[in-house]
C-alpha cells in the first residue's frame, strides 16, 4: 500500500470540498453534513486499516449507518414531505450500537440492508420523474433527477460491495481482503461526497407550511388551473426567476404542487420543468431578436447555466442559438 493511503487522500479531498462549500454558504446543511460524514468515515478507515488505530474500529460501522440516513435527509428536502419524521432514521445507528454490544456479526447484515433500503426508497420516490423533486430548481430539469438516481445507485452499489466482501471473507480470500475493503469503501465515500456537491441536487425551500394534499382532479379543474397559470405567467413572468421551483410556483397560485404538476402534465403533455424552460426559450428568442447577446439572453430569460440553456434551446427550436440567429428570416 502507498505511504499516503487512498482512504486518507479521499478524506482530505472531501474535507477540502466541505471547507469550500462551507465558506461559500450556498450549500444546505444536510448536504454539508453528508460530505463531512463521508470525509470522517474515510479518515477512520485509513486510521483503522492502515495505521492500526483499533480504538476507532467500533466507530466505523456506526458511522457507516449514519451515511444513508443523512443522504435521505438531504433527499427529503428536494423531494418534499416524507411519511415519517426524520428522527425515525436514527433507528439504523441505534440498532448498530445494539448489534455492536450484543452480536457484532449482525452488522455485516445490517449495514448493507440499510444502504440498500435507502437506495431503493429513493429510486421509488424518483419514479414519477422530474416532478418528484418539487424543491429542485426547474432550470436543472432532468439533471436533478439523474443526480439523485446516481446517488441512490451509489448507496446500493456500496451495499453490494459489502456483501461481496463478506462472501470473500467467508471463503477465506485473505489476499483480497488485504486492500479491497478500504479501496472499495473509500471510492464509495468519494462518490457519495462528490455527488452531494453536484449543483443539480441543491434544493430551495420556501418559508411557511406545505400545501394541503390535493383533492381528486378532473378535466374541468385542470382547465381552470391552466387558465390561472397562463394569466399569472403573462402578468408576472415567473419563469424569469432562475431560482423558481415547482413548490414556489404552486405557492404563488395558492395550489398544491402535485395538483399544479398534474394539470400541466395532462394539459400540455410536458412536465413542469419543460413547460417553464419552454417559456424561457421563447423569452430568449425575443431578446436575441432584439439584439441581445446569447449570454445576456440566457441570463435574462432565467437560465442558470449555458449547458442547460443550449440543451433546452435545441429541444424547443430544433437549433442551437447560433444556428437560430443565422437562420434566414
Amino acid at each position: 500500500m502507498p505511504v499516503f493511503p487512498v482512504p486518507l487522500f479521499i478524506a482530505a479531498v472531501l474535507a477540502a470540498f466541505f471547507v469550500i462549500r462551507l465558506i461559500g454558504r450556498e450549500t444546505h446543511p444536510t448536504l454539508l453534513l453528508l460530505i463531512a460524514v463521508c470525509a470522517i468515515q474515510s479518515a477512520i478507515i485509513a486510521l483503522v486499516q492502515h495505521y492500526g488505530v483499533a480504538a476507532l474500529r467500533p466507530v466505523q460501522p456506526i458511522l457507516a449507518l449514519v451515511i444513508p440516513a443523512v443522504g435521505w435527509a438531504a433527499f427529503a428536502r428536494a423531494a418534499g414531505p416524507v411519511t415519517q419524521p426524520l428522527v425515525w432514521h436514527a433507528a439504523g445507528p441505534v440498532a448498530g450500537l445494539v448489534c455492536l454490544a450484543l452480536q457484532p456479526m449482525l452488522l455485516d447484515l445490517l449495514i448493507p440492508l440499510s444502504f440498500t433500503s435507502y437506495g431503493v426508497a429513493m429510486l421509488l420516490r424518483l419514479s414519477r420523474g422530474e416532478d418528484s423533486l418539487p424543491h429542485s430548481l426547474l432550470d436543472n430539469g432532468a439533471r436533478s433527477l439523474r443526480s439523485w438516481q446516481v446517488l441512490a445507485l451509489a448507496l446500493i452499489a456500496s451495499a453490494l460491495c459489502d456483501v461481496a466482501l463478506a462472501f470473500a471473507h467467508a471463503q477465506g480470500e485473505a489476499h483480497v481482503l488485504a486492500w479491497v475493503p478500504s479501496l472499495v469503501s473509500s471510492l464509495s465515500l468519494l462518490a457519495l461526497g462528490v455527488l452531494s456537491l453536484t449543483p443539480a441536487i441543491e434544493s430551495r425551500r420556501d418559508a411557511g407550511p406545505e400545501p394541503d394534499e390535493p383533492s381528486p382532479e378532473d378535466r374541468a379543474r385542470d382547465l381552470a388551473i391552466l387558465g390561472r397559470l397562463e394569466s399569472y405567467v403573462a402578468a408576472q413572468k415567473p419563469y424569469l426567476d432562475p431560482e423558481l421551483t415547482l413548490a414556489r410556483l404552486a405557492r404563488k397560485l395558492s395550489l398544491p404542487a402535485k395538483q399544479l404538476s398534474a394539470a400541466i402534465n395532462r394539459g400540455t403533455g410536458e412536465n413542469v420543468s419543460r413547460y417553464i424552460n419552454r417559456l424561457r426559450v421563447d423569452e430568449a428568442c425575443r431578446l436575441l431578436q432584439g439584439g441581445a447577446s446569447v449570454t445576456a439572453a440566457m441570463l435574462e430569460a432565467g437560465f442558470n447555466t449555458k449547458s442547460n440553456f443550449n440543451r433546452e434551446f435545441l429541444r424547443v427550436t430544433g437549433q442551437s442559438p447560433s444556428q437560430w440567429l443565422a437562420r434566414p428570416i
